[in-house]
């Protein structure tokens, strides 16, 4: 034999054991430089900036 539960798990219970597993949303704030959205300890997606330094070059729209 198996290990088999004895009895059914309810939904409560289930959801307890799996809240830990939610999602959450990155937290965004606004770059010093363009003032755009941006993740925290990344570099600016719009401006390739990081800490005040040049890390990323972005090319310009033509």
């Amino acid at each position: 034999m198996g290990a088999l539960p004895k009895r059914k798990v309810s939904r409560h219970r289930r959801g307890n054991r799996r809240q830990h597993l939610a999602l959450t949303a990155p937290s965004l704030v606004t770059c010093p430089r363009c003032g755009s959205l941006m993740r925290n300890h990344y570099a600016c997606k719009t401006c390739g900036t990081y800490k005040g330094r040049q890390v990323i070059t972005i090319p310009q729209p033509e």
